[in-house]
């Protein structure tokens, strides 16, 4: 991809401030985008002040104010998301709906918002981070797995809406990154299954892919770049899967 392939292109990325989200800021105005960071941690400024870009402080669950937000872009990448570790017995129905709505709900809204301003440039780049939750299930995250098998649904739906208006929808499906949420999941890991803290990456985060180890969040920005590209654009209604073959079992 070249330096400026996205030159006068917007990205807006959600859960900008920090992990994927910002990997995705640094790599999408690396090649030219101009950057919309939105995340509910005003430390988003900073990060947005650095690229160049624009910072837009909200919280996805307020959806009201989230279907009037005046915003415009030409590359949506949604990755805004958060965990809990709780058997369904034990889940609270409050934070269920909180999870549902962050991570399914608003990218509705967000898609919603954008898309009559791609369909009249003819060109658009939706890219959702699922997570190889969205493909398999694991015990004690059912609000994640709903959420993640629901954007995938959501991606294939846009895809097809709008594929033939020059919009193109697909979703990356990693594995465990190194990010804030999965640091802060150990301990929740831990306390679930009754074991150390020290043993939950090798005992429970890594038993299913091939290879061992924590995903870096600039391989899967990567692969949000080339989902952008030109070179992308017969890739539409897809899951990207990067995973260390944790799917191939």
């Amino acid at each position: 991809m070249a330096d400026d392939e996205l030159a006068g292109r917007t990205a807006l990325i959600t859960g900008a401030a920090s992990g994927i989200g910002a990997a995705c800021a640094r790599e999408l105005a690396g090649v030219g985008a101009r950057v919309l960071l939105l995340d509910r941690d005003d430390a988003v400024t900073g990060l947005a002040d650095e690229l160049g870009g624009e910072a837009l402080v909200l919280d996805l669950t307020d959806t009201e104010r989230l279907a009037d937000l005046d915003v415009s872009a030409d590359i949506f990448v949604d990755n805004a998301g958060i965990q809990h570790v709780s058997p369904v017995e034990d889940f609270p129905p409050e934070l269920f709906h909180r999870i549902v709505t962050l991570m399914l709900e608003a990218p509705f809204l967000l898609a919603r918002r954008l898309l009559p301003g791609m369909y009249e440039r003819g060109w658009g780049r939706i890219v959702h981070l699922s997570s190889v939750h969205g493909l398999r299930a694991s015990p004690y995250k059912s609000a994640y797995v709903v959420a993640k098998h629901g954007i995938e649904g959501l991606s294939k739906v846009l895809a097809l809406e709008g594929g033939p208006r020059g919009v193109t929808s697909n979703t990356v499906c990693p594995a465990y990154v190194r990010t804030p949420l999965v640091e802060n999941q150990i301990a929740a890991q831990a306390a679930t299954h009754g074991i150390d803290e020290s043993e939950v990456v090798e005992k429970i985060m890594l038993t299913e892919p091939a290879i061992k180890r924590l995903i870096e969040p600039a391989e899967i920005a990567a692969a949000v770049r080339y989902l952008c590209s030109d070179a992308a654009s017969f890739v539409n209604g897809s899951s990207l899967v990067i995973d260390g073959g944790w799917s191939a079992r």
